[in-house]
């Protein structure tokens, strides 16, 4: 079999080349540049990220492992359609007081769709995509449909960020590390002799200043309280997110933090650390794994965000598109433009975008 796997530079996806290669599979290397040149940057030379002006570097390692490998590599132009599909819903998202999370449309629109389809319009066959992602597919013959499950590493599982993967897109995608540990794909890199085996994982979006991005000009504004003591000023609401604890630049009796905005105003609401919990949120751009909800209401898993175990909820369908969805144990800093992503054990349900939350 044919498979086109997608390289970002880094060990991950390195060894997943390895392995399909291993096992007698006809592999061909491929990495997607979706860094605009000229875009304006401020971060950190040596940060790493998935999207930055030092994208080359990762172009080279990827490169440099194909060679390893004695497989065909190619780079495929992908700039456009991010700019479009990911950075203008990034800036929009933050502009209207929402925290969005550009790896799950990235992985659904760019990673998953664009990429592939950039090969095949470029004239490289292939039967299947693989990545290096912590997540595993299976095939339920009951209900005849691809299942995303949970990668076998918990600490590094990614199916999180890949929801809202359509059927068509489960079908022809391998995920050769779900099955692994991050330890033994480390020590795979370093048997294998690739050079990025010690490589540290990609852990941000960006490492530049958000504005970059935004474009947003600087807008004097308020932190305030509830009940509307002002607590010092900021640069604009958009450079803050719900949850937010360190770099507010205020002082206070007591940790403060960001439970809200006035977008009217350009007021940043902040609150103790009991204002910042909720027992319930609601959720909808809905996205069910057998494309409809279990039922009205059943009991789930939820995470609401990718690094934090999943916790016990009661989900109940409030409308077409809609979910309400209630904690057993109250949660901390929810913000509206995250994913909540439902699971049944290791077997993704569904998920959708964050809209509300409250006690």
């Amino acid at each position: 079999m044919k498979v086109l796997v997608g390289l970002s530079g880094g060990v991950d996806s390195a060894v997943a080349a390895y392995l399909l290669k291993q096992s007698g599979h006809d592999v061909v290397g491929a990495t997607m540049s979706i860094w605009e040149k000229g875009h304006a940057f401020s971060g950190l030379t040596t940060a790493d990220a998935c999207f930055s002006p030092h994208e080359e570097q990762d172009i080279d390692a990827a490169r440099e492992i194909c060679k390893i490998l004695d497989i065909p590599y190619h780079t495929l132009d992908c700039s456009e359609i991010y700019k479009k599909t990911v950075l203008e819903n990034f800036k929009s998202e933050y502009l209207s007081g929402r925290t969005p999370n550009p790896c799950v449309w990235c992985n659904a629109k760019i990673k998953f769709r664009a990429l592939p389809d950039a090969a095949k319009q470029a004239g490289i066959n292939f039967d299947k995509f693989a990545t290096g992602h912590y997540a595993r597919i299976t095939f339920d013959e009951k209900s005849n449909r691809f299942r995303l499950r949970r990668g076998i590493d918990s600490k590094k599982d990614q199916s999180y960020f890949l929801y809202r993967l359509s059927q068509d897109q489960l079908s022809k995608i391998l995920f050769p590390l779900g099955d692994k540990t991050k330890a033994e794909i480390r020590e795979i890199a370093r048997v294998a002799g690739f050079p990025v085996s010690d490589k540290p994982d990609s852990q941000d979006f960006y490492s530049g200043d958000i504005n970059d991005i935004l474009q947003a000009d600087p807008k004097p504004g308020r932190f305030i309280m509830k009940d509307g003591t002002v607590m010092g000023t900021h640069n604009g609401f958009w450079n803050y997110t719900i949850g937010q604890r360190k770099g507010l630049g205020i002082s206070a009796p007591k940790p403060l933090y960001v439970i809200g905005f006035d977008k009217d105003n350009n007021d940043v609401i902040v609150g103790f650390e009991e204002e910042n919990v909720c027992h319930y949120l609601t959720a909808g751009n809905l996205c069910w794994s057998e494309g409809e909800p279990p039922a009205a209401s059943f009991a789930a898993v939820a995470k609401i965000r990718s690094s934090q175990p999943p916790t016990p909820v009661r989900v109940s369908l409030t409308a077409a598109d809609e979910i309400k969805i209630d904690f057993e144990l109250n949660q901390r800093g929810v913000a509206p433009g995250q994913s909540v992503v439902l699971y049944d054990g290791d077997l993704i349900l569904g998920g959708g975008i964050i809209k509300n939350s409250g006690k």
